[in-house]
This record gives C-alpha cells, sequence and structure tokens, in this order.
C-alpha cells in the first residue's frame, strides 16, 4: 500500500546503568549498556511471569517483559525470554541491541498490545539492532485492532496518523520468526526495514478482510529473506516489498483474504532504492483483490527499477486482477499523471499460472507510454473468468511481451 514508505523510525532510548558502569571502572556519562548481575554467565532463561508479569488479560506486563529482554540481551551465550501460557497485556516494547549473546523468545502463551494509543511513540514491539534472533512458538501477537480501527483515518488522508504496527524488525540480521501467530493488527502486523538474513516460517496472519492497513508482512531496505510456509488473511496486502528490497524468496505461502502479494508501491518517495531478485513460488491466492501485483506511481519522484521477479506455480482461486503490472497506481488521487514516468519494470516472467478470476481480466499489463515494461515472459499462464457474464481477457498496454503455453486470450499478442 501507498501509506508504508511514510512511517516513520522509531526515536530509541538506551538506558544507562551506572552500577554497570561502576562494575567496569567506567564512569557513567560514557553510556555503556551491560546487563544485570542475574544475566551473567553463559545461558539463561527469564520466565517473565517469575518477574512480575500476571497473565490475566487486564494487568500491564510491560516492565517484566522489559526486564526479561534487558537481562537476556546482556547475558552470554544463548539467552531465552518464556512467555508461558496466558494472555499478558503490555504497551509498547522496545528490544533494543546489540546483544552480547543469542536471544531466543519463546512464546507459548499470548502478548496483547494495549489499546491506550496515549503509550506509544510508533510501534508496539520493535526489535533493532540484533543480530541471531529468533522469535518462536504456538503463541500469539495479538494487537487488539478492532478496538483502534475507528482511529485510522488513512483512507481519507495519506499524512494521517498512523497506528503502532505489531512486531518491527529493525536492523535484524540472521532472524528466525517460526510457528507463531499474529492477530488483529493496528496497523501492519509484521514490518522489516534494513534487515538480512531474516527467515518467516510456519507463521499465521489473521485479520478481517474489512480492516484498514493491516498488511500481513511488508519489507523494504532488506536482503536475503524467505517467507516458507506462512498462511495470511488480512485487509491489505498480504505480502507487501517496498523500495530496497533484494533477493526475496517467498515459497509455500496461502493467502487471502487480502489485496494479494505485492512488489511495491514504487516512487512515492525520492530516492528509492532498486527492487531485484523476487521469487514468488508455490503459493495459492485465495479471493484476493489483486494476485500478484507489480504497482508504481506513474509521477515517480526519482529513477528507480524494479527487475529479475519471477512468479512461478501459483493458483488462483477467484481471485481478481489476478496478474496486474500497474504503472499508473494513484490511491486516494493523491497523484498526477503528468511528468515522466521513472519507474522501469523489466524481466518479469509469470510461469504456470492457473486457477479460475473473478474478473474478466485476468491478466492486467498496465504499463506507462512513457516507460513501457520490457521482458516480460508469459510461460503457461492459463487463469480463466470465473462468471458466465463475459470472456476471459488480457488488457495490455505498453508491454513487450513473450507468451508461449498460454490461453490465446492472455498472449498480449
Amino acid at each position: 500500500m501507498a501509506l508504508r514508505n511514510h512511517i516513520a523510525t522509531r526515536v530509541f532510548v538506551f538506558l544507562l546503568l551506572t552500577a554497570c558502569a561502576n562494575a567496569h571502572g567506567k564512569k557513567s556519562e560514557e553510556k555503556k549498556e551491560c546487563a544485570p548481575a542475574a544475566a551473567s554467565g553463559p545461558g539463561g532463561s527469564f520466565d517473565i511471569t517469575k518477574l512480575g508479569a500476571t497473565g490475566n488479560g487486564r494487568t500491564d506486563s510491560t516492565k517484566a517483559v522489559m526486564e526479561a529482554w534487558k537481562s537476556a540481551c546482556g547475558g552470554a551465550g544463548k539467552q531465552t525470554i518464556v512467555i508461558p501460557k496466558g494472555d499478558f497485556v503490555t504497551g509498547p516494547l522496545d528490544f533494543i541491541g546489540p546483544c552480547k549473546g543469542d536471544v531466543t523468545v519463546q512464546l507459548d502463551g499470548n502478548l496483547l498490545g494495549s489499546n491506550d494509543l496515549s503509550k506509544y511513540k510508533a510501534n508496539w514491539i520493535e526489535v533493532r539492532k540484533v543480530d541471531n534472533l529468533v522469535i518462536t512458538g504456538k503463541g500469539t501477537l495479538d494487537g487488539q485492532g478492532p478496538g483502534v480501527w475507528s482511529k485510522n483515518s488513512c483512507a481519507k488522508n495519506y499524512n494521517c496518523k498512523i497506528l503502532p504496527n505489531t512486531l518491527v524488525l529493525n536492523s535484524v540480521n540472521n532472524g528466525l520468526v517460526s510457528g507463531i501467530t499474529l492477530l488483529n493488527a493496528k496497523f501492519f502486523h509484521m514490518n522489516m526495514f534494513r534487515c538480512k538474513d531474516v527467515t518467516i516460517q510456519g507463521v499465521t496472519i489473521t485479520a478481517p478482510e474489512d480492516s484498514p492497513n493491516t498488511d500481513g508482512i511488508h519489507m523494504g531496505d532488506s536482503s536475503k529473506i524467505s517467507i516458507v510456509g506462512t498462511t495470511i488473511g488480512t485487509g491489505d496486502d498480504c505480502i507487501s516489498i517496498g523500495p530496497g528490497s533484494e533477493g526475496i524468496n517467498i515459497t509455500g505461502v496461502t493467502c487471502g483474504p487480502g489485496h494479494g502479494i505485492s512488489v511495491g508501491s514504487l516512487g512515492r518517495y525520492k530516492d528509492e532504492k532498486d527492487v531485484k531478485d523476487i521469487t514468488v513460488k508455490d503459493c495459492v491466492l485465495k479471493k484476493t483483490t489483486n494476485g500478484i501485483r507489480i504497482k508504481s506511481y506513474e509521477d515517480a519522484l526519482s529513477p528507480i527499477t524494479a527487475s529479475k521477479l519471477t512468479y512461478e506455480n501459483i493458483k488462483m482461486e477467484d481471485v481478481a486482477n489476478p496478474i496486474i503490472i500497474d504503472q499508473k497506481y494513484c490511491p486516494n488521487k493523491i497523484c498526477t499523471s503528468k511528468g515522466n514516468s521513472k519507474v522501469s519494470v523489466k524481466d518479469v516472467t509469470f510461469k504456470n499460472i492457473t486457477g479460475t478470476s473473478s474478473t474478466p481480466e485476468a491478466v492486467s499489463l498496465l504499463c506507462s507510454d512513457k516507460l513501457p515494461c520490457s521482458g516480460v515472459q508469459m510461460n503457461d499462464v492459463k487463469v480463466e473468468y470465473g462468471g458466465s457474464d463475459n470472456k476471459t481477457m488480457a488488457v495490455c498496454n505498453n508491454a513487450k511481451v513473450t507468451a508461449t503455453g498460454c490461453l490465446k486470450e492472455l498472449a498480449c499478442l
């Protein structure tokens, strides 16, 4: 969605521990962090209930969770934060590194994000500058979005106040998020920024179809990201790939409801970085408003290129706009078609795309006359309109296409 690049990075407060500085013969003014004595030594486990958390769904457990993080992040070796079964309400959780060892968050219970918006500067859970992070378990991060979605004015005002994202990974390297559920985010469920070598595996992300701006997973300025075996149904993009994304692998994802799996939007802001080497394969999209989509503004502020995009073995089930490249993307009437397009889309492969479309236009390549799409290959594209009031068709504007084995109506010849 167009709002994703508007989200500001948080301002973090580094806590200074005077006792720590004294223990190392340093003055507190040097502002160096270290762990409490309880976290010293290789390896440790920190159960939030033993630090004062109460899992009754009402009591604020923010302090206990933050104490667990400080101890785990400050300890050497493998450290574990345990969130046992129960419903633990918290306000914003700022998990700041770098850490001395490797931290695992074992989520067996449920964290619930407070709906007191005055507590938040930006996001609910943000992990920043942490390497070798694992978040795993069968528990849930419940954003409790239904209580605040009415305060979202972004459909009417592009420069709206952004509600808290559920889980933000900011400058995380070598990370794994597995098994957990993200439910009813206030805004995005997961957002990755400046991350590298992160895997999202076996995760479930759920919000109602009409929930506003509840993207499943968004990423930007990130590389070597894998999303595997994950199920996403939300009110916005299941997955959105923003500027500066490279080496992205999406495999075995089930998407729906939602707006599909999108690259973009691109070109909204000045000096965005290129998107390249994106692979989406072995995925199923069910009743989404778009299928596999690339979207960019025609009035982009700076040149940017999206290239080497491969979509393979994708099944559509009653999807509107199953294949769409939209170089004239313009939400909320905030843009103009005037000026030269600066977004290049090239070297895009659609292979073995099958199933049904809920609209006659199973393929829409809406490229710019000023900067046409190039190197588009369509191999074995066989998506048929499921209705009876029209015929399956393709709309192909300003696109240089090579087609083999496709339905003749979709060949863009």
